[in-house]
């Protein structure tokens, strides 16, 4: 009668260090997906950007280190769901390359990264689009992220865009 109490006594531990095992199997396999998919900002090294900046209005520019810098402008007519041209000018700087990468400031919009293709002389375009957001207006970071020899730089740029009213 004793031994039969005494496997009972630690059937609850025992399922309790399962659950905690799967939990612990599950968040690190989470963190591998999200490093691997969106790339892990980490071990970037971030500029801040110059200010005033308006890209709106036009370039918006960001040392890069003491001999470097970058320079970003978007299409003319900033809209969410519109295909807009990004273009990244870098000087002073060798890039492998170039990510522009549109994060919601105030909520998750999802991944909205675009690899830009090398023109040559540090000059690098895509296409991109901004997210649909249920707000009038939404406020976005446009991170710039620069794959080097000597390893990753970047800057970010934020933007206000409104929604056109249907």
């Amino acid at each position: 009668m004793s031994r039969q109490d005494d496997d009972n006594a630690r059937s609850p531990l025992l399922n309790l260090l399962i659950i905690v095992t799967l939990a612990t199997i599950v968040v690190a396999l989470w963190y591998l997906v999200d490093y691997y998919v969106r790339g892990s900002t980490e071990d970037i090294i971030w500029y801040p950007p110059q200010v005033p900046c308006d890209l709106h209005r036009g370039a918006c520019q960001a040392d890069l280190g003491v001999h470097a810098d970058m320079r970003l402008s978007l299409g003319s007519d900033l809209q969410p769901l519109e295909p807009l041209e990004i273009d990244v000018h870098l000087h002073g700087i060798e890039a492998e390359q170039v990510v522009v990468e549109f994060v919601g400031r105030n909520m998750n919009m999802g991944l909205n990264r675009y690899i830009l293709d090398d023109m040559g002389n540090g000059h690098f375009r895509g296409l991109g689009q901004f997210g649909i957001c249920s707000e009038d207006l939404m406020p976005w970071r446009a991170q710039v992220m620069i794959e080097t020899a000597d390893g990753r730089k970047g800057s970010w740029f934020d933007v206000d865009i409104r929604r056109r009213a249907s």
